[in-house]
């Protein structure tokens, strides 16, 4: 391949994966789910409750933009939830056991998640694993080692400055939603706008055209699932601070939540298009069913089987959409 006809593959590879919007079907559908909660329950919109429904969505949210980092580059993460668990064990200890003080617990949940994910890009680029295997294994090895360092039993008895990243407020918005907006425009930033970017979306699309293009696929993938890791970690402290306890068991199912949030977001579940905004979108979308489902009173059992249909949903109709395109 010469590098002109290289030059001009890459470039409409980037004109075709370059494009982070928002879905239009995803605003509809978050408008007429926030219709019919409202009309289904007096108490949906109150001020009150939407503050509770922004609060739940932050660490789902901080979790599903991980998510969508990986599954837009063709891959997956299944050990969200359980890295954010342990991410908010290791940071709870230092500060309880360690005693360290308390700004420490901050690195140290980013370090814990961004460990998880380092050991997932290493096993699935160099040791050639599939990605679902790797993530599926390291969900019990997370999930375990968060019980093991716990003997079972949450960490109580954070400081104070630490529980006000859970549970203070600032200008009366709480602070994780704070931190998920801010996580949210940087992230979409780094995927609209920039080389690292446009690689995912590329390497998501056609990894063979991004090698011939002189990406290094292999570090750059080692780099996503580090990063999905560290926004695992990041929910973690949220997460920790706003329960007041590094618990082993938090994040239970989290990561099917997350991944069902990126892809009604309009990320493809097969790789090379995504969106951070859409996924901000997707999360209030099941923020606000939950939430929902909650004020009716329905038991989590349904809510459960309610996510996993919405999910199966959304990949069908992307599938839908995809060949759509491909015809038109």
């Amino acid at each position: 391949m010469s590098a002109s006809t290289s030059g001009a593959g890459f470039g409409a590879l980037l004109a075709r994966t370059g494009r982070s919007t928002v879905r239009v079907e995803s605003l509809i559908v978050l408008a007429l789910l926030i219709a019919a909660m409202a009309i289904l329950s007096p108490y949906f919109l109150s001020v009150s409750n939407f503050l509770n429904i922004l609060l739940a969505t932050s660490v789902i949210g901080v979790l599903a933009i991980g998510a969508t980092y990986v599954i837009c580059s063709a891959g997956l993460d299944l050990s969200l939830g359980s890295v954010l668990g342990f991410s908010g064990v290791v940071g709870a200890l230092a500060v309880d056991q360690l005693g360290l003080p308390w700004p420490a617990a901050m690195p140290a949940c980013l370090i814990a998640g961004g460990f998880c994910g380092l050991i997932n890009g290493l096993l699935v680029t160099r040791a050639r694993i599939p990605a679902f295997i790797v993530t599926l294994g390291m969900l019990g090895i997370a999930r375990g080692a968060a019980l093991v360092l716990t003997n079972g039993q949450p960490v109580y008895g954070l400081p104070a400055e630490l529980l006000f990243l859970g549970q203070g407020r600032l200008l009366g918005i709480p602070m994780p939603v704070l931190v998920f907006v801010g996580v949210a425009l940087i992230a979409h930033y780094v995927l609209a706008h920039t080389t690292f970017g446009r690689y995912t979306l590329v390497i998501g699309d056609n990894e063979g055209a991004a090698r011939a293009t002189g990406i290094r696929v292999e570090r750059h993938r080692v780099k996503l699932y580090v990063l999905s890791g560290t926004m695992a970690g990041t929910a973690g402290l949220l997460f920790m601070a706003r329960v007041n306890a590094g618990d082993p068991t938090a994040g239970l199912n989290y990561e099917l939540t997350a991944i069902t949030a990126a892809i009604i977001g309009g990320t493809n579940l097969f790789g090379g298009r995504g969106s951070v905004l859409g996924t901000f979108i997707g999360a209030l979308i099941m923020g606000v069913l939950q939430n929902g489902l909650n004020l009716l009173a329905v038991q989590s059992y349904y809510q459960q089987m309610a996510i996993g249909a919405v999910l199966i949903l959304a990949v069908w109709l992307d599938r839908i959409n995809a060949q759509r395109l491909q015809r038109a």
